[in-house]
């Protein structure tokens, strides 16, 4: 993991998540839970860029 993208990851999870995996399912999922609760969207971001 690179510091970019954990740098990403805390302030902006979607675009982490996008940029590990492109738009799809891992991206809306990551979107919904940093829209609703930020913190569930950051861990959610660790996850999966580091899976």
């Amino acid at each position: 993991m690179s510091i970019l993208t954990i740098i990403l990851n805390i302030f902006i999870p979607p675009v982490g998540v996008a940029l590990a995996k492109g738009i799809g399912k891992d991206f809306i999922i990551n979107l919904i839970l940093t829209l609703l609760f930020f913190i569930p969207g950051v861990i959610h971001a660790f996850y999966v860029t580091a899976k």
